[in-house]
């Protein structure tokens, strides 16, 4: 398996066989020209975490991918041809299970702010994307990736999220909105808090890393 983060949520997961591309939003870099794309999944309908002008790029170039995403990214997708999912649900891209985790609502940021729906998604039972929420998965997971910061998280919350899955690999996400002082000192945090047998991998931006 090999992952490369284009940096905020962002990811993409290559398997043998399978190319999945995770959250292309308005933070990230560089995931524009990727070709031979089976599938993307969009966590939920932020704009961090869904850029709608650079996916119909992304779907010019892979006129054959699978989009799948929230009910409520429904109306932000209108015009393409996409396939709405929801925690419970168990979809299959050339042989690879996903699985949608959650409870299906994203992280609450205020009160008095709307609320949005979120999707965790769970590839080939070894990578999990939480999107914008904590909910452990209550099942074993391989490589998490967790977010480091965001104004709907703080970051002992990230470190307990790390505890409650501990996962074989940890990788930050979500973190374009720190600086990078503190990104340094959330990434020391996770490392130095997380659980017993649990290593934290720092992706370098648009690199491939083989876990």
């Amino acid at each position: 398996m090999q992952l490369t983060h284009y940096g905020h949520a962002c990811v993409l997961v290559e398997l043998s066989t399978t190319r999945i591309l995770l959250d292309p939003g308005t933070y990230s870099e560089g995931f524009e020209a990727l070709r031979d794309l089976d599938l993307i999944l969009i966590t939920h309908a932020h704009p961090d975490h869904v850029d709608v002008d650079r996916l119909r790029t992304l779907i010019s170039l892979n006129p054959d991918v699978t989009i799948v995403h929230t009910p409520g990214t429904t109306d932000l997708l209108a015009g393409l041809t996409t396939t709405t999912a929801s925690p419970g649900d168990i979809l299959t891209a050339d042989g690879v299970e996903i699985g949608v985790l959650g409870s299906g609502t994203h992280a609450p940021i205020h009160p008095d702010l709307p609320s949005s729906d979120n999707n965790g998604y769970l590839i080939d039972g070894r990578v999990l994307h939480p999107g914008d929420a904590l909910d452990p998965p209550g099942i074993a997971v391989d490589v998490l990736l967790a977010p480091a910061g965001g104004p709907w998280m703080k970051l002992g919350e990230g470190v307990d999220y790390v505890r409650a899955v501990a996962p074989r690999v940890v990788v930050p996400i979500h973190q374009a909105g720190l600086a990078p002082a503190h990104q340094q000192m959330h990434h020391h945090l996770l490392r130095t808090l997380a659980p017993s047998g649990t290593e934290l991998v720092i992706l370098e931006h648009a690199v491939p890393h083989a876990l």
